[in-house]
């Protein structure tokens, strides 16, 4: 997938090993969630009518755009979670995420 964003310079920061719907991404320390996901070209969930990509909206944590599941099911904001290194993340089809 072509990147939705691009670093202007590379990160002095250690490189992370995420997993996304089980493919391997990565991430550097203090990236969020939200950044290694757009920079994969990644979309972190569907609109509920449509089926349309959403990469989050307001980056701040105050639109449902950006939501998206760890693999044990536990529901994050993309967009104010940092990474960590061995995060398995998943998306969710609309009505999906569990609220917890």
């Amino acid at each position: 997938m072509k990147p939705l964003m691009r670093r202007v310079r590379v990160p002095s920061a250690r490189v992370l090993q995420l997993t996304w719907n089980g493919r391997p991404l990565r991430a550097h320390e203090g990236d969020t969630v939200l950044t290694a996901l757009l920079l994969a070209g990644e979309r972190p969930r569907l609109t509920l009518g449509e089926g349309a990509p959403r990469a989050g909206f307001c980056l701040m944590g105050a639109c449902q755009d950006c939501w998206v599941q760890t693999a044990a099911g536990k529901r994050l904001r993309a967009c104010s979670t940092l990474a960590r290194d061995g995060m398995e993340l998943v998306s969710a089809q609309p009505g999906e995420i569990p609220c917890t």
